[in-house]
């Protein structure tokens, strides 16, 4: 349902237990991992969002068979289609999930078939060349349909050779790196295939997801110095790529765990999350340790973290300089929890801002100066100094169609003023109730 916008009353207070939905990048990961797989892999604690939505309805376009096992503890059942999807010919929207179309770009080039993909405008406004650049140098064959670069694309079958290197950027999204990881073992190759990594690699820990989970499902990429990665050889020619693990527990979402953890410092706590903790293979999960470092008390447990408020004499939170290479999305937290610091807070290492669901540096930017915070930002760093004086934004905070702008800027509430969110229905991206979880936990 449509909802214009959201008024949220100054908050005062934030405790309680939350248990997180599933991680989109666990999620999405899995979804298609299960499905290149041989067996039946059953999925409990899947996301339900619009992002995993986009990859299920592509996955049934291909000709996945899915069972929704409402009565086994919201689980779900994918059928494996062995390497290669049935359908060999599809036109698949994509929304706006980067972690959707692009793994799926990948796995579909190496396979014989003649697919469209295309999503809302926003889609077709987020690059994708780099990952195009290493799939077509192997023979795979990708039209663009629009804007040279970005999507929509129409992908035909090609001549895939993997006896050389496959290189790819590492500066712009992980996700193509990921890519090509999870569609490279699909080309049933004889020799190791290595991927090269040009430039530094941002998101390592994206990266990590990665690899844990193709290990789950059986192939265990070498890794390099986070340069090189080795893939190993296919030895024996009808044996199956992916193995299906049987079943497999998504963990809840640890960039949606920094919200509330935010909110239990701001409002004393004690405030419990459960879903993520000190095993977890995100690496939001460091948000924890930086919440800490600007005097938050944290503690955790194998798959739950508490906060109880703020350790410093005057209730603020400390000023923070902190490269968030590793965790660009709960770093946009960081940047609305600057607000309450007592000092200027930097933020760098956010260049993959840019090219997310919005600008989000130059969203950012302008809604905090609505609140009254002096901002001085860049291509990749954001720097936010509290306000002196808090202003009241007339027209509400706006949230760009971007489902963390629209969560991270609830955490405002906790300022003198009351807080409008316009068009507060872009978390159904990731997290569909989450303000009906967070108005349960803050008065």
């Amino acid at each position: 349902m449509h909802v214009p916008l959201i008024q949220i009353p100054k908050l005062f207070h934030a405790k309680g237990s939350i248990t997180l939905p599933g991680s989109k990048s666990i999620s999405n990961r899995v979804l298609l991992l299960s499905a290149l797989a041989q067996g039946t892999t059953r999925l409990y604690g899947l996301l339900d969002s619009d992002d995993t939505q986009v990859m299920l309805s592509a996955l049934r376009k291909l000709g996945v068979t899915l069972h929704d096992n409402k009565n086994i503890e919201l689980s779900l059942d994918v059928e494996g289609c062995n390497g290669v999807f049935p359908e060999k010919e599809a036109d698949l929207f994509m929304g706006n999930a980067g972690t959707a179309i692009r793994p799926l770009t990948a796995a579909l080039s190496v396979m014989s078939g003649i697919y469209h993909l295309h999503g809302v405008p926003r889609m077709h406004e987020r690059p994708i060349r780099d990952l195009v650049d290493g799939l077509t140098t192997i023979g795979a064959q990708i039209d663009y349909l629009g804007q040279q670069g970005y999507p929509p694309l129409q992908i035909k079958p090609g001549q895939i050779l993997t006896n050389k290197p496959v290189q790819v950027r590492g500066d712009v999204s992980s996700q193509f790196l990921t890519a090509l990881l999870m569609a490279l073992p699909l080309t049933q190759h004889s020799n190791p295939i290595e991927v090269q990594v040009k430039g530094e690699l941002i998101s390592k820990p994206y990266i990590e997801i990665t690899l844990r989970l193709m290990e789950k499902f059986g192939i265990k990429v070498e890794n390099e110095g986070w340069q090189r990665f080795i893939i190993p050889a296919h030895e024996k020619k009808q044996a199956p790529v992916y193995v299906s693990p049987g079943e497999f527990w998504v963990e809840g979402d640890a960039s949606s765990a920094s919200y509330f953890l935010a909110a239990g410092a701001l409002g004393g706590g004690p405030l419990k999350i459960h879903g993520v903790g000190r095993e977890s293979i995100q690496g939001d999960v460091a948000f924890a340790q930086a919440l800490s470092m600007m005097g938050a008390n944290i503690s955790q447990g194998q798959n739950w973290i508490e906060v109880r408020g703020i350790d410093t004499e005057d209730f603020r939170l400390k000023a923070i300089e902190l490269d968030c290479t590793a965790i660009p999305d709960a770093a946009m937290t960081l940047a609305v929890l600057a607000l309450f610091a007592d000092g200027p807070s930097t933020l760098t290492g956010i260049a993959s801002w840019k090219v997310k669901e919005t600008d989000r540096i130059a969203a950012m930017t302008t809604e905090l100066k609505k609140l009254g915070a002096q901002v001085i930002a860049g291509d990749d760093y954001i720097k936010v100094t509290p306000p002196a004086t808090w202003l009241h934004p007339k027209g509400g905070i706006d949230t760009y169609d971007d489902h963390r702008m629209a969560m991270c800027f609830s955490l405002a509430a906790f300022g003198p003023l009351p807080i409008q969110i316009n068009h507060p229905e872009c978390v159904t991206k990731t997290y569909p109730n989450y303000f009906d979880d967070f108005l349960g936990i803050v008065s």
